[in-house]
């Protein structure tokens, strides 16, 4: 049983790279690669729980940082790829207010975190500041909205794998 987990995530953790990876070929693609990406390792986390599926996520992440062309979908994985281990545990916190208030705080923080790592490495901190705020405020709004789409993605995905796919690669 233990090797089928190997195996399993291995080939899932493989593909997740394969995918992070070819988001540096197509320029529109820096944000949605490490969204497939995270897509690509839920089987991970449904059937073998969140100490394997945190490992398949640092695998990924560490070979994204290595090895992709664009560092920019590198650095997106990097702060937000661990969101699909952590999005069970949002959900269960009682109220639904506080439950989005949660996940716009971990994407507000993400974002924050990692534009101030993307600019700062680049030296872009001067352009940033002479940018509008109004169009920096729009862009963060923009942002949250795509976040919140992209957890209403991984939940529709998390249910095709329970309700449909599972039993296509595992038999009980």
């Amino acid at each position: 049983m233990k090797t089928r987990q190997i195996a399993l995530c291995g080939m899932l953790s493989a593909l997740a790279a394969a995918i992070l990876l070819l988001g540096g070929l197509i320029p529109a693609a820096a944000f949605t690669a490490p969204l497939l990406a995270m897509a690509v390792l839920l089987p991970v986390l449904e059937e073998y729980g969140a100490k394997a599926a945190g490992v398949s996520c640092a695998a990924v992440t560490l070979l994204g940082l290595l090895l992709a062309a664009d560092r920019e979908t590198a650095f997106v994985y990097l702060f937000f790829g661990w969101y699909p281990i952590a999005r069970p545990k949002i959900a269960k916190l009682p109220g639904r207010l506080l439950r989005l208030g949660c996940r716009l705080a971990v994407c507000n923080a993400a974002i924050w975190f990692l534009y101030g790592v993307v600019l700062r490495s680049l030296g872009l901190t001067a352009d940033l500041e002479s940018a509008s705020m109004w169009l920096n405020g729009f862009l963060l709004f923009l942002g949250n909205v795509i976040f919140l789409l992209m957890d209403q993605c991984l939940y529709c995905l998390t249910n095709v794998w329970r309700l449909k796919l599972r039993r296509r690669f595992f038999q009980k």
